[in-house]
């Protein structure tokens, strides 16, 4: 989701910025982890990529861009930015996100409910499948992937069939978690950019419930956000514990290492 088009989405994410900075302030006393970001690394990226999903794959990233006539899915060099493989989403889309599953990468559209099967290698698209409601972010566990449609529900589907299996409703402080979008599942937690925000939620698959918080606020420093947009994309690469994040329309993606706050 990209535009505030409607009043009830605009008042569902003060609510949620309102959740989340009440959290990011009661966290000791109600024993709800925030923690910042050290930058280990700093990367290039596309300033025109508008970012919708992003993945770590064998050594390389992949990345799904949105907004119509701009959709396209990618295969990135981290350490220069360059696009190494490319290929466009028709016109008629507006791309979200994004995840690899097995020799396959899926991909999701915002609004028109259509996804996206793509080979792994070639890029070639192989089959479409459809799903009900918005999709925003898509990631996957073991056995199933993972939607986000902005809402606090989280669908999980089976990969061969595309059907849905079950849903969870995510809550921070016991309430409700809107504006879920990028989705990545990282040891055993689904981490969430919450839509117009600065923070990552960590979310217990089973529950629903959020663990902790990341906050990265003053990531992309003044100088450097010229037209970017808002935080957006999460990679990780489980073999050397690295976390990725990036923004739509950023200059840089960054490598971060997580710290508790004091």
């Amino acid at each position: 989701m990209h535009c505030l088009n409607f009043k009830t989405r605009f008042l569902a994410l003060l609510a949620t910025c309102l959740l989340l900075a009440t959290a990011a302030a009661t966290a000791q006393r109600l024993r709800l982890p925030v923690y910042d970001a050290v930058v280990v690394n700093s990367y290039p990226h596309d300033p025109e990529a508008f970012t919708q999903g992003l993945l770590w794959r064998d050594g390389v990233l992949y990345e799904s861009t949105g907004l119509n006539g701009h959709s396209s899915i990618r295969k990135v060099q981290l350490e220069s930015g360059r696009v190494l493989q490319k290929q466009d989403i028709p016109q008629q889309y507006f791309g979200e996100g994004m995840t690899a599953w097995k020799d396959e990468l899926y991909s999701i559209t915002w609004q028109s409910q259509v996804g996206f099967v793509w080979d792994l290698r070639s890029f070639k698209l192989k089959r479409q499948f459809s799903y009900p409601g918005e999709g925003w972010g898509l990631t996957h566990d073991e056995h199933h992937l993972i939607l986000s449609d902005g809402t606090p529900t989280l669908r999980f589907f089976d990969p061969a069939s595309m059907k849905e299996v079950r849903r969870v409703q995510v809550t921070a402080l016991g309430r409700p978690v809107e504006q879920l979008n990028e989705l990545e599942w990282v040891e055993g937690q689904i981490y969430a950019n919450i839509w117009h925000s600065n923070v990552i939620v960590r979310i217990d698959p089973a529950s629903g419930q959020v663990q902790s918080l990341i906050d990265l606020t003053g990531l992309l420093k003044p100088e450097l956000a010229g037209q970017a947009d808002v935080l957006n994309g999460i990679a990780y690469d489980p073999a050397k514990k690295r976390l990725f994040v990036t923004g739509k329309l950023w200059p840089r993606l960054f490598e971060i290492r997580l710290v508790p706050r004091a």
